[in-house]
């Protein structure tokens, strides 16, 4: 019960992190201003995608349930560590364990499609399709992706399911009052996801890195200046700089940089 408590606890705190909302909002706000714009474009119904996926996990409310089974798992002092307690019951924990079963599916999707999508704006950015969108979509998204993933917040459910099956198997033997029926809980998450999350998270971080070296996409967009032509342009730029600096009757509107081929 300890150990189910204090895993509850750290997947409560990584799932509420202010990171994971952040992101989610400016997600959200970048498909709002490119919703009437981008109806058919590619990245841009991939990006919805994984704004879907966000919004499915958040109405989920598995931050709630983990904290209303925290509150019925009794705390216990050392001494009294084989004294009879109250445990929560076995519908509660089939309903959480339902629930994490859910979430650990629903955040392989998402990392699934932030993958697919930050391909695909890449790809798209190599074309020099909307340069702005596929910017700051391959951005946020990789930002999300990390979020996830080097925060462990799969990792940490998973460890959840496995503390929980263990309480839910000795809370079954002692008094049996199945809630949910039809449905065999796995006694290995592994078994139910269907794929290895470490090499799957590795694949996922190998096909992402490949496709930033393999297209150099920044190169394209920003071919290397001649030195020459370089160096004339600092130059020039450091001129109109101090000559604006010493008149500062310059208004603020004028431009006073250089032009960008």
């Amino acid at each position: 019960l300890s150990a189910l408590r204090r895993r509850c606890d750290v997947a409560g705190k990584r799932l509420s992190e202010p990171g994971l909302a952040a992101e989610g909002r400016v997600l959200r706000s970048v498909l709002y201003v490119y919703h009437s714009r981008l109806l058919r474009h590619r990245p841009y119904l991939a990006l919805q995608q994984v704004e879907q996926c966000l919004k499915r996990l958040w109405k989920m409310n598995l931050v709630g349930c983990l904290e209303t089974l925290v509150k019925l798992i009794p705390k216990k002092n050392a001494s009294e560590a084989h004294a009879e307690c109250l445990v929560p019951s076995q519908p509660m924990l089939e309903t959480v364990a339902l629930k994490v079963l859910g979430g650990c599916k629903l955040i392989l999707r998402l990392l699934d499609c932030c993958c697919k999508a930050f391909l695909l704006s890449v790809k798209h950015l190599c074309s020099k399709e909307f340069i702005l969108l596929n910017t700051l979509a391959s951005g946020l998204l990789s930002r999300l992706w990390c979020v996830i993933q080097y925060r462990c917040v799969l990792e940490t459910l998973t460890s959840v399911y496995g503390a929980l099956s263990t309480v839910l198997h000795l809370v079954s033997e002692t008094q049996q009052t199945p809630y949910i029926k039809g449905f065999t809980f796995p006694s290995d998450i592994s078994d139910f996801l269907g794929v290895n999350i470490s090499s799957e998270a590795k694949k996922q971080k190998a096909k992402m890195l490949t496709t930033k070296k393999s297209t150099s996409w920044m190169k394209k967009l920003f071919p290397p200046m001649p030195e020459a032509v370089s160096k004339v342009g600092k130059k020039r730029k450091s001129e109109t700089c101090i000559s604006a600096m010493k008149n500062r009757s310059i208004p603020c509107a004028l431009d006073i940089g250089e032009t960008v081929v």
